[in-house]
């Protein structure tokens, strides 16, 4: 028989999930069977390590484009390179870096997600198969924080009754929705901080004369990791002074370390 236009919809949606679950997101299409228990969404009050995630491939993409590409820069500059050759050396670190950046965060985070995954899938079989072992670890978690053990059964019961998987991967594995990895949000802001961060030093040779080109540079970089490293800590909640002197103290050091090659290998081809 000829396909109808609805086999073909069909097929074309199956298509479309399997692509989704292998590229976009493996875990959606597993998280909407796994969690069909119930609602999984958890009391949120906008803590800082809700948007751990998404602060730290930032953080870390941010950094990494001015450090990189600054050392980059500076590296070329310390040896003698002509004003087309940096610019060209930065814009290919640019734009490279940026790729990586948001490929390597993209499968390090699904592996994360992967391995949240198994263990969901490995409770669920216990619960359908060992419930009442399950019971019991669940009574012991509660009386391990404290609760005697006629009010952990009777927490224990009712959450289960509630949500026995819900209150599982809380309570066993500190897994809730809100903290699950997220492949895609960590790889985009990862790979556009990235780009913001390495275009500050590409601008700022482009934007001061050859005279200066070195200082210049370095003022407008340590500027920028200081801002990076004041708005990592608003938005974690943390110490300011902390944070900026762990991103400043440690783009000295990569800076010293790529403009000592960088006059090396120029004195060593002058």
């Amino acid at each position: 028989a000829e396909p109808t236009n609805q086999d073909t919809i069909g097929i074309r949606r199956v298509r479309f999930t399997k692509l989704r679950t292998i590229f976009i997101s493996p875990t959606y299409a597993e998280m909407a069977m796994l969690w069909k228990h119930g609602d999984m969404s958890t009391h949120e009050e906008g803590h800082a390590s809700h948007r751990a995630n998404v602060l730290r491939a930032m953080v870390l993409g941010a950094n990494d484009g001015i450090i990189s590409t600054a050392a980059l820069i500076l590296g070329v500059v310390a040896a003698d390179a002509s004003r087309d050759a940096i610019l060209t050396a930065g814009l290919a670190g640019l734009v490279a870096g940026a790729a990586s950046m948001g490929l390597g965060e993209y499968v390090s985070v699904s592996s994360q997600r992967d391995s949240e995954l198994a263990d969901i899938r490995k409770e669920t079989w216990e619960l359908e198969n060992e419930p009442e072992h399950e019971f019991a670890e669940l009574v012991a978690i509660f009386e391990h924080k404290g609760l005697s053990n006629g009010l952990a059964t009777q927490v224990a019961t009712e959450l289960t009754e509630k949500d026995a998987l819900k209150v599982h991967l809380a309570e066993e594995l500190g897994i809730t929705q809100g903290n699950l990895a997220s492949p895609v949000p960590a790889a985009v802001s990862s790979t556009f901080a990235f780009a913001i961060g390495a275009a500050v030093p590409l601008l700022s040779v482009v934007a001061f004369p050859e005279s200066s080109r070195v200082v210049s540079t370095l003022v407008v970089v340590f500027a920028a990791l200081v801002g990076l490293g004041f708005f990592g800590a608003r938005f974690g909640g943390s110490k300011a002074k902390r944070s900026i002197l762990r991103v400043v103290v440690g783009g000295a050091i990569a800076f010293a370390f790529t403009m000592t090659v960088g006059w090396l290998f120029g004195a060593a081809i002058g």
